[in-house]
């Protein structure tokens, strides 16, 4: 429907009467009311003027050269473009109460007989006109509607701030039929600028966006700034959301032909809302995020201790920046004459998996100071992890006790992936295992191994050899065949990260040690 008819007042009519004086009549009438007119005289000039133009309602003749009006009427309402346009019917030669039966049952939506009074005839039209903008209205909103909910659940779904701009810009777009800008701040400061549509007019430079909106400085809430408003584009409307006093604000930029009624406003207010308080959930991820990541740092060790025949590199490699934080440490304590070093994965991923990765960390120095053999350390931090956590302490841990002297290894598993050992010959994964801690099961002693001269050892946790949809097994065999004996260490370790621990989900510790000849 035309959308100014949609609203009321004049509307867009075509009158199809093959007779030049009847058709003159009705069309004088409409004229005089105020309503555009476009005249047919036949059918086929009728349903190709249909399927040319758009019209708010067809006043149409029954007895027509090429074919009835009730065909024709069928026609229209059988066609889902012209379908819910009005059709009245007019007739001088079927006036009959069964022919009206029959106009109206094909589709008619009123039906008038000659001679008719003026006045009758315009209200007909207005009524039928009444109803049909009614619909059209409803339909219409409902349909925005239905945009506004989808644009609301692509907003809600992102998870960062460049998707969460890409569907601002893009619902913003769709439920208003324009060009729109999105404009957010993450947290790094920097400024996400996507607009969707062809009006690049409507794309601010990022230095605009922030020096407009330093001046402009909104409070909680959103608001509107209209056309004039926006320095970067004169006949923008923009509205401006803000979820606390310091929080950056979200702003999206719609032309200001977009936004010409209180319905306009009020859904791209309602936009507005929603990315910012979507905005406000990833900012708070974020911050979570950040605190959860520099206390898990914070328990990590700053250095390793040195012994040339035992060089040591290691690594810590946070998830993805959309992830929770894990619970990956790992650690290296000079017992006198022996080294032990420690990797171990709490379950979960939150700042509570951190915590109790803090918690694990000093009872396993605790219990080693004070000299117990790593199966020892392992069956008391089992013990302490079933008391104080017992839904969320589940702890994969693996210990090694190095003895440079007697050139032994003393290896300790709880449920983690075991070392792997590279030698003179090919690489291999100790068959070490044991039940994670935080179950209570019987532990085994540890086993003692050779660590002959240049043998390298590394110590992973699953984040390195985990890839969702492929088997551990494959991850570990793929991580056996890339280690190599003879590539320095550091350069390895980064290696390793960058051919197997780029985009991951889970947190990364990596430690190797290799012992010299």
């Amino acid at each position: 429907m035309n959308p100014t008819a949609m609203g009321g007042g004049p509307a867009r009519v075509l009158v199809v009467d093959d007779l030049d004086a009847s058709r003159f009549i009705a069309c004088s009438w409409l004229r005089r009311s105020g309503h555009t007119v476009v005249e047919a005289t036949t059918a086929a000039e009728a349903l190709t003027a249909l399927e040319a133009d758009s019209f708010d309602l067809v006043l149409l003749d029954v007895h027509l050269p090429d074919m009835s009006g009730y065909d024709v009427t069928e026609r229209i309402k059988a066609d889902p473009r012209t379908r819910s346009i009005p059709v009245v019917m007019l007739s001088a030669t079927y006036i009959e109460p069964e022919d009206k039966v029959v106009g109206l049952t094909r589709g008619a939506d009123a039906y008038l007989t000659e001679p008719v009074d003026p006045g009758e005839l315009l209200a007909n039209v207005e009524a039928a006109l009444r109803y049909h903008r009614a619909r059209a209205l409803a339909e219409h909103l409902a349909a925005r509607l239905t945009r506004l909910t989808t644009a609301t659940f692509a907003i809600n779904a992102a998870t960062t701030f460049d998707s969460l701009a890409e569907a601002a810009a893009i619902g913003a777009a769709d439920v208003l039929d324009t060009e729109a800008t999105a404009v957010l701040t993450a947290p790094s400061g920097a400024v996400c600028v996507v607009t969707a549509g062809a009006d690049t007019r409507l794309r601010p430079e990022n230095a605009d966006v922030e020096q407009w909106l330093s001046a402009l400085n909104p409070g909680v809430g959103v608001a509107l700034v209209e056309a004039g408003g926006v320095p970067w584009h004169p006949l923008a409307v923009a509205a401006v959301a803000r979820t606390k006093p310091r929080r950056p604000p979200i702003v999206i930029v719609v032309g200001a032909w977009a936004v010409t009624g209180d319905d306009d406003r009020n859904l791209l207010c309602q936009l507005a809302q929603a990315t910012a308080l979507a905005a406000e959930g990833l900012h708070t991820f974020a911050e979570e995020h950040s605190l959860a990541l520099t206390l898990q740092r914070s328990l990590l060790p700053r250095t390793l201790p040195h012994r040339p025949e035992l060089p040591m590199t290691a690594r810590y490699v946070p998830a993805s920046s959309n992830a929770e934080i894990g619970g990956d440490f790992y650690d290296v304590i000079e017992l006198g004459g022996t080294l032990l070093i420690a990797i171990g994965d709490v379950c979960g991923h939150s700042i509570e998996a951190a915590t109790v990765m803090a918690e694990v960390r000093h009872t396993f120095r605790a219990y080693a100071v004070e000299g117990h053999r790593p199966a020892e350390i392992l069956r008391r931090v089992d013990a302490l992890l079933e008391r104080f956590h017992p839904t969320g302490g589940l702890t994969t841990m693996c210990l090694l006790e190095v003895d440079l002297e007697a050139g032994t290894m003393a290896v300790s598993n709880a449920g983690h992936v075991p070392p792997l050992v590279v030698g003179d010959q090919a690489a291999h994964y100790v068959d070490v295992r044991g039940p994670l801690l935080g179950i209570g099961l019987t532990r085994p002693e540890a086993t003692v191994l050779p660590l002959p001269p240049a043998t390298t050892v590394l110590l992973t946790t699953d984040g390195l050899v985990e890839r969702p949809g492929i088997d551990l097994d494959e991850g570990m065999e793929k991580l056996r065949a890339t280690v190599s004996n003879t590539e320095d260490m550091d350069d390895l370790a980064d290696r390793l990260l960058t051919e197997l621990g780029q985009g991951k989900r889970d947190d990364i510790a990596l430690l190797l040690l290799r012992r010299l000849g």
